[in-house]
């Protein structure tokens, strides 16, 4: 046991192993392995050079958006008239990446703080056993006083009264002339490990292409202006209906540059995805459908706390930036090649398990590759010729 240890770690320390090049004639092998190598070198090229650009380096930006609305709006809801402007319509006003444009809304006036009936289908009775005070309903609209009305056959509830009803949705939409709204979107861009600034105002949109042009993705694909209705159709949304109950929209500036070429060709590229489903005749049985909310405008009237109550339906515009900058770089490229090359090993490999292990010659080919040498047996062998 001793000796057989004493052996192999003899062997481990004393022994030196160095690859043996035999030159192998048989077609099959020769075809195999040199698909496998074909195999190899259209993937470097085709996949990691051509597809995956492994040759250059990647950054993404750090981006900056502005927003301004513009157009004017008209309604007359019983006889009264109104003019709507930007700052009646956005929300919120100061240009975010991010904002709602109302299209359509339901106004409760004069609402001050007392005791009235709930809204019918709220919490029904016909008693006031059926009316549990202090207790409240989630959709309802206030704290329940334990009293059944009987003209309603609704609970009375302390609340902002008279209390909001939205049974009713306007349709039309009472603001349909936001089709018409324009979007104007100022967007920067920095690349810092490649030191480059771009903006979507690129070379050849000045004041006064701006003044007079109108985004198209097909004649003015690089207009910053956008018409809100255009908006809505390339996103995929029916705006009379998205109008009337709100939705969501997506808009995609991709940035997409190869700064192996001039920096004028790094250029933006919109696209518009309608957000959290369509608001169309399929959707009306999910849980929730469009887009609103509400506001409070409060005022003193006599001396009484009084507010005017907006629930406003709109269309909810996102702004997202999306980059990917690619530019040469030696290390990514010695990388790529590097890790090529040690591909091409599984050639050998492969054709190694071919020959040692399938082929009926199996053992004539193992002694030809291996050979194995004895230093104290050369030395006797040598001193015997001699």
């Amino acid at each position: 046991m001793k000796e057989q240890i004493t052996n192999a770690l003899s062997d481990f320390f004393f022994e030196y192993e160095t690859p043996r090049q035999v030159l192998v004639r048989n077609r099959r092998v020769g075809v195999v392995c040199r698909l496998i190598q074909l195999g190899v070198l259209g993937y470097i090229i085709g996949w990691v050079f051509i597809y995956e650009k492994g040759y250059q380096s990647t950054e993404t930006a750090i981006s900056s958006v502005f927003t301004k609305m513009k157009g004017i709006g008209y309604t007359n809801v019983s006889g009264e008239e109104r003019v709507w402007d930007e700052a009646d319509y956005v929300f919120p006003s100061q240009g975010d990446s991010s904002f709602v444009v109302m299209t359509n809304y339901i106004i409760t006036d004069g609402q001050k703080m007392g005791r009235c009936p709930e809204l019918h289908g709220k919490k029904n009775c016909s008693s006031n056993a059926d009316c549990e005070g202090g207790s409240f309903k989630r959709t309802g609209h206030g704290q329940m006083t334990g009293v059944c009305v009987n003209t309603t056959n609704t609970c009375e509830v302390l609340a902002w009264c008279p209390v909001e009803d939205d049974h009713k949705i306007p349709d039309p939409a009472l603001l349909m002339s936001a089709e018409n709204y324009t979007l104007f979107i100022k967007n920067s861009v920095t690349f810092p490990l490649f030191e480059v600034s771009r903006s979507n105002l690129v070379e050849g949109i000045d004041g006064a292409y701006i003044s007079k042009c109108l985004y198209d993705p097909e004649k003015a694909p690089l207009c910053p202006i956008f018409r809100l209705g255009d908006i809505v159709k390339l996103s995929g949304f029916s705006f009379e209906t998205i109008a009337r109950v709100g939705g969501a929209i997506g808009i995609v500036i991709d940035w997409t540059c190869n700064f192996d070429v001039d920096v004028t060709h790094c250029k933006p590229y919109y696209t518009f995805h309608g957000l959290y489903g369509k608001s169309d005749e399929k959707d009306r049985a999910k849980a929730s459908v469009g887009y609103n909310f509400r506001f409070a405008k409060y005022y003193l009237e006599d001396k009484i706390a009084k507010r005017t109550l907006i629930k406003v339906f709109g269309i909810r515009l996102d702004i997202i930036v999306q980059s990917l900058a690619r530019k040469f770089d030696i290390i990514p490229t010695l990388t790529a090649i590097g890790s090529g090359v040690g591909i091409f090993g599984v050639a050998t490999v492969v054709c190694d398990l071919v020959l040692l292990y399938l082929l009926p010659k199996r053992e004539f080919y193992k002694n030809m590759k291996f050979k194995y040498t004895d230093t104290q047996t050369q030395v006797s062998s040598m001193l015997y010729m001699n």
